[in-house]
């Protein structure tokens, strides 16, 4: 298969499994143009869908569009495709985070393939999951699964994830305060249900994806009603020794977090793979003076980009996407 030959409906499925990726929000901030004459895919970032009081910098972003862009990856992997991928590509444009050449050459990579049915079965679960240990050989394909990408995965000891804890609770708390802050969460965060056709809005977190309220704060869910009534939410228990992962790289640019929300995504989709479910809580990483104490002090990791929970329990529920036509551009 040559890339003149790889039609516009190959490219279309491709494009539709990079944008189940998760994102910060569900702001689905990622844009795709097919060059169909050179056979080459681009990304971009979507600047209209910025979050600039919970990431100023972009990094959310930047996470959101490598996830997308791992999804591609394991997508073309299956299709029997080997694709070349370069980051950052043209340093006066910031926004072009990706160049993905379609078909490229080798051999598909397996362990990419593999991954594959896992990618419409990935949602963030923020429901009570059970109290059970995750064993060691799961917990090993997690640790490679980041290693794959170029990040680090830890899972840090119980005296560590309380204080992780106390940085979620004292986040959420200073967003309480700032309304901006709740002003760009009720953007993003809706209290009413998905709509259950195409007339929905196709983007944010419904109600149905909060999760019940907590009683208490054992676990490190962010609530997304920011005190605002949710009809028909109820509360729940969730349980009391959460296990958590923190997933971070060595160093902190645009690159590294391309990297790291590829290696993020890869984790999950290893996970749900494992019969896993996760949720994702960035709070205590958007304020500049807790992300340094969210690291494990006992681990070499530099730069914590993402804390990720997971156990077993119930699936969360599938949040809306963005039609394949408003994400993806053939020139």
């Amino acid at each position: 298969m040559t890339p003149e030959h790889l039609a516009v409906s190959a490219v279309t499925a491709l494009v539709t499994d990079a944008a189940a990726a998760p994102s910060l929000g569900n702001a689905q901030p990622w844009a795709f143009r097919y060059l169909r004459d050179t056979g080459v895919l681009r990304l971009y970032a979507d600047l209209e869908r910025t979050l600039p009081q919970a990431d100023p910098e972009n990094r959310g972003l930047h996470l959101g569009c490598g996830a997308a862009l791992l999804n591609l990856r394991v997508s073309a992997a299956a299709a029997g495709l080997a694709p070349a991928v370069r980051l950052l590509p043209d340093p006066a444009h910031p926004d072009f985070l990706a160049e993905v050449s379609l078909p490229g050459t080798g051999s598909p990579d397996d362990a990419l393939a593999a991954l594959h049915p896992a990618v419409p079965r990935r949602h963030s679960s923020r429901f009570p999951y059970r109290e059970e240990d995750i064993p060691a050989d799961v917990r090993d394909r997690l640790h490679e699964a980041a290693r794959a990408e170029g990040a680090q995965l830890v899972m840090p000891g119980a005296w560590h994830v309380q204080s992780v804890l106390e940085l979620v609770r004292d986040a959420e708390g200073q967003e309480a305060g700032d309304p901006a802050w709740r002003a760009e969460t009720a953007r993003w965060a809706r209290t009413e249900p998905a709509a259950p056709d195409a007339a929905g809005v196709p983007d944010g977190i419904p109600a149905e994806a909060f999760g019940p309220r907590q009683r208490g704060s054992s676990a490190p869910v962010r609530d997304f009603a920011a005190g605002r009534p949710v009809p028909g939410r109820g509360q729940a228990d969730f349980e009391k020794n959460p296990k958590i992962a923190l997933l971070g790289t060595d160093e902190d640019g645009p690159a590294d977090w391309l990297r790291a929300g590829q290696a993020l995504e890869r984790v999950l989709l290893r996970a749900t793979t494992d019969g896993l479910v996760a949720s994702l809580t960035s709070l205590p990483l958007e304020w500049s003076e807790t992300r340094w104490a969210v690291r494990d002090p006992v681990s070499a990791m530099a730069h914590v980009q993402m804390v990720i929970r997971l156990g077993y329990g119930p699936e969360g529920p599938a949040s809306p996407r963005r039609p394949v036509a408003d994400v993806l551009d053939v020139v």
